[in-house]
């Protein structure tokens, strides 16, 4: 009962918040699309560009963002949840000043956290709200409970897709579900391993007007991703293509597109930041 009380006035507080951060979801309608290796390389992307950033990597059980980027986290958030550390000895250091938060096979699904955990974990979480100018989420791939709780309770939904049929229907059956069940309306689409940028404004247009014609959603279009070699060079070293080909093909369209997106305002009637997403995720205690 104490601890039920205590999240009602935690969710109940009309304090204002006191950061602007930013929560992007990304996530894709199939697995194998570079939705990880587009998270790192935004990430950076967005730190070069002087933007203080933290990712948390929400793909429960399957979470690869610090093998990708050659961590080897000491700790995780089920350290945070046993009270064994704090958050700021959980967070590990990525490239370029990056923070990340990493999940673990071994830990508990978000979603299925008791209400104690989940109020250990908004407390610690607290501590972040004015550290950080953008939080991205690596999701799950898929439609499961844990991608469209994430998505649904972030500011902005980005969607990474590639040309392949599947990818293709996968992104699409993604975005009725979370409109569907969410009432979610607005998607950034990115479309990864394209041969030239052509290919990648063809994609868009088939999603775009297959949604805008049977859904009534709005899909944006933030750009593509060229097929390079050095992806996979990269992937093999444990390094973000960004930080070791910073000229290459894929490196220049990742910097492109987090130039967009932060020259993007937040729209009027978006959900709000961190403040919300942890409100989000306070809730389903209740």
């Amino acid at each position: 009962m104490d601890q039920a009380v205590t999240l009602r006035s935690f969710m109940e507080d009309e304090s204002p918040a006191i950061s602007g951060t930013r929560v992007i979801a990304v996530s894709s309608g199939k697995g194998g699309v570079g939705k990880t290796n587009t998270v790192a390389n935004l990430a950076i992307a967005f730190a070069r560009m002087g933007k203080r950033v933290l990712l948390l990597d929400a793909d429960l059980g399957l979470g690869n963002l610090d093998v990708l980027l050659g961590l080897a986290p000491r700790f995780n958030m089920g350290h945070l949840l046993r009270g064994e550390k704090g958050i700021q000895e959980v967070l590990v250091d990525g490239p370029e000043g990056i923070k990340i938060l990493p999940a673990s096979s071994g830990v508990q699904e978000l979603t299925a956290l008791s209400t104690e955990e989940r109020l250990c974990m908004a407390s610690h979480l607290e501590e972040l709200e004015s550290l950080f100018d953008i939080m991205i989420i690596d999701t799950g791939a898929g439609i499961s409970d844990n991608v469209l709780f994430f998505n649904v309770s972030a500011q902005e939904i980005m969607v990474v897709v590639t040309p392949e049929p599947t990818a293709i229907t996968d992104a699409y059956a993604l975005m009725k579900v979370l409109l569907n069940k969410h009432g979610e309306r607005r998607f950034k689409l990115l479309v990864n391993e394209v041969k030239s940028r052509k290919e990648g404004q063809d994609v868009y247009r088939k999603i775009s007007l297959a949604a805008e014609r049977f859904l009534n959603i709005s899909v944006e279009y933030i750009g593509c991703v060229l097929l390079d070699e050095n992806i996979q060079k990269s992937v093999i070293r444990q390094k973000a293509v960004i930080e070791l080909y910073p000229e290459s093909k894929a490196s220049q369209c990742y910097q492109e597109i987090a130039r967009e997106i932060c020259e993007l305002p937040v729209q009027d009637g978006l959900k709000g930041g961190m403040q919300f997403f942890w409100r989000q995720f306070l809730a389903r205690s209740i």
